[in-house]
């Protein structure tokens, strides 16, 4: 089989145009069609892969299939040197006959199956057409239709080719001039807006801090009930938890303890009155006991 020159059909086949002020992302949109009977892999490739986001990127074509490339420019400042220098490239290749392939390694293990296409980008920045041309710019361009007049009544082709030149020159410079005043604008507008965001989330802040300090002091009240009903619960246990006191009579005195000195003085007494009352019933008894033996003598 013949190698073909292309395998998929691109859309647009030679360049991506994005259109300017580039502040913002810009998408473009590029689509793949498979025109044969194979499954076709694909794969994007940019000369500058960290300003662009490509979805997808790789894939699968099954034939007579098509897909929509999504390319998204992300935002940047324009520089003229670098228009030319921004291109991409859609690799293809026919699905081999293995079983299991590997997508990573298949660009790898089939070099000389693929396919490849280029495409450039082109950058084009609208001019405003209600802003008035600088005075400079005015004067420049009738010297410029004055030399051209001049060239053309004299039918002299060097010096057509000289005014067609400078003319080229005056339009590059107001379209510079042009988009300068573009890129001012869309600053003040996004200082205007970052100024305003800046504001709402102070505000914001603000009102997140004083809710911070609300549910503080909420926490601390709940804090203090919680202790406060913990000692009362402990107080509770703890007189729960005591032996109950017992009444002492008021006669009870503790047999382990020493007499005090009234118990002292009335043990003596009482020892006085116990001989006393002895010693008066023995001078009774011999009395009785005499008088009944002189009564019996006689």
């Amino acid at each position: 089989m013949a190698k073909p020159a292309q395998l998929l059909n691109i859309d647009p086949a030679n360049e991506l145009k994005f259109m300017g002020p580039f502040r913002t992302a810009v998408a473009s949109y590029m689509r793949l069609t498979n025109p044969t009977d194979h499954d076709i892999f694909f794969k994007i490739k940019t000369t500058a892969p960290k300003k662009y986001c490509v979805r997808p990127n790789c894939g699968l074509l099954e034939p007579r299939e098509s897909q929509e490339i999504a390319i998204v420019l992300q935002p940047f400042i324009f520089d003229s040197n670098e228009k030319n220098k921004h291109k991409f490239m859609v690799q293809s290749m026919v699905k081999p006959d293995d079983e299991e392939i590997n997508l990573e390694d298949l660009w790898k293990k089939y070099p000389e199956k693929l396919m490849d296409s280029k495409l450039r980008c082109v950058f084009e920045c609208p001019l405003d057409s209600n802003q008035p041309a600088p005075a400079a710019e005015l004067s420049t361009g009738a010297a410029t239709a004055a030399a051209t007049t001049a060239a053309a009544s004299a039918a002299a082709a060097p010096a057509a080719a000289t005014s067609t030149a400078i003319s080229s020159d005056s339009g590059a410079q107001f379209a510079s001039t042009q988009f300068s005043a573009m890129s001012n604008e869309d600053e003040q507008k996004s200082e205007a807006a970052l100024l305003k965001e800046m504001k709402k989330l102070r505000d914001n802040e603000t009102v997140l801090r004083q809710e911070n300090l609300h549910l503080r002091e909420k926490i601390l009240q709940l804090h203090m009930q919680v202790d406060g009903r913990a000692k009362e619960e402990s107080s509770v246990a703890a007189a729960t938890k005591s032996p109950p006191i017992q009444s002492v009579p008021a006669n009870y005195q503790n047999p382990y303890s020493p007499p005090n000195q009234l118990a002292r003085n009335q043990s003596s007494m009482e020892l006085i009155y116990s001989v006393v009352a002895a010693v008066v019933a023995g001078l009774i008894g011999i009395l009785l006991g005499k008088m009944f033996y002189c009564d019996g003598n006689k």
